[in-house]
């Protein structure tokens, strides 16, 4: 009887845990993806440590190389003084090692970095933005801009601090005159602007040729050459300060709209589709890349190919995503032109010109990638 009766009981709960076992069930399809993004973001952040740590080792051998070598010891030990806010009246380190470090060597370093950060990360939203793997941030002008201005400020006789902020104004202002004509055109709004940079872009051009003609051959000349092929031989501790804000803002919100970034890569149509506000976001990311664009070439004129090349880097080693391959092209970017300034700085008794070298660099990088992209 006993029997009898705890049978049924038996089925129920047998049916009970039959009825629940769909429910307790885990969804494979769903804990695959979840897997499968976890294991990503690992690799991914693997890839940003990997980073961080070569441009970490980089910056540290850059600062030791030089006219006047460094030992990692002297470097480490004025870190952590300046640390501690330790007077340098009161510093363990000779005073050759101190002004080596903090006039020269780390404000040029510290520049260094922030316009290879720059000109990658404007050099990826100006790639995305126009859908365009070849374009470079001077697209629009603004290189030439600055140029221009820097130029004139140099026939004028104007100081290395008045000299960059005519140079920063002139990038500026071009960016704001292809703007306001590209609002005239009816051809499709990106390819208004690049028409418009373009005919900026030549414009500005012949009158930096024209300032070039009638400039002194004897010191004006030589000046404006060298100020057009990039160099850092000239920054000081103020410079780290003028450049910093604008990298700083530019950066920023390039990386706040990265996500918008891979909508807009999508083309007009399909942003808009998703939501984006197409005139609106490009004006503000159009506008964070010139400005990056204006302080590099403003505090080092004119450096060829980091903003063309850095971003394929990137995206080959994270992905094309750019909530990963825009930082990933600011590390890049900045390990890459302390490199090349190191090879500018000791190659020859005097300085490389930055442009000279990026080009050499730059070009048969380029130029391998397109072959691979090709059989691709």
């Amino acid at each position: 009887m006993t029997k009898h009766k705890s049978m049924p009981a038996e089925a129920s709960a047998i049916a009970i845990e039959m009825d629940r076992e769909p429910l307790l069930a885990p969804n494979t399809e769903v804990d695959s993806l979840h897997l499968q993004f976890e294991r990503e973001n690992r690799r991914c952040l693997r890839h940003f440590v990997v980073l961080a740590a070569i441009l970490l080792i980089i910056f540290a051998v850059s600062a030791r190389l030089g006219r006047y070598p460094l030992a990692l010891s002297e470097i480490f030990r004025f870190i952590g003084e300046r640390i501690q806010g330790v007077e340098r009246s009161q510093s363990a380190l000779k005073p050759e090692v101190y002004t080596v470090l903090l006039n020269i060597r780390l404000p040029r370093l510290l520049v260094c970095l922030m316009v290879g950060t720059a000109l990658s990360v404007a050099g990826s939203a100006f790639q995305s933005i126009f859908n365009n793997p070849m374009v470079s941030p001077d697209v629009l002008g603004a290189s030439s801009g600055a140029g221009l201005f820097a130029a004139m400020g140099i026939l004028l006789g104007l100081p290395r601090a008045s000299l960059i902020l005519c140079s920063f104004i002139g990038g500026l202002l071009s960016i704001l005159v292809v703007l306001s004509i590209s609002r005239y055109l009816r051809f499709e709004p990106l390819l208004s602007l690049i028409l418009t940079g373009m005919i900026v872009n030549s414009l500005f051009s012949a009158c930096l040729s024209l300032l070039k003609y009638i400039a002194d051959p004897n010191n004006e000349l030589p000046a404006i050459t060298y100020w057009l092929m990039g160099s850092f031989s000239g920054v000081s501790r103020k410079d780290v300060g003028f450049v910093f804000w604008p990298v700083l803002i530019g950066t920023g919100i390039i990386i706040a709209y990265r996500w918008r970034l891979n909508l807009l890569s999508l083309g007009s149509d399909s942003a808009k589709s998703l939501g984006i506000h197409l005139k609106r976001d490009r004006a503000i990311i159009l506008m964070a890349a010139t400005l990056l664009t204006a302080a590099s070439v403003s505090v080092a004129g004119m450096i060829s190919w980091v903003g063309l090349v850095i971003p394929h880097f990137a995206k080959i080693y994270v992905g094309a995503d750019h909530r990963r391959a825009i930082p990933a092209a600011a590390l890049m970017g900045a390990a890459f032109l302390l490199l090349v300034d190191d090879l500018a700085r000791l190659l020859s008794t005097g300085e490389i010109p930055l442009g000279v070298l990026t080009a050499f660099v730059g070009a048969p990088i380029f130029l391998y990638l397109i072959f691979t992209e090709g059989r691709r």
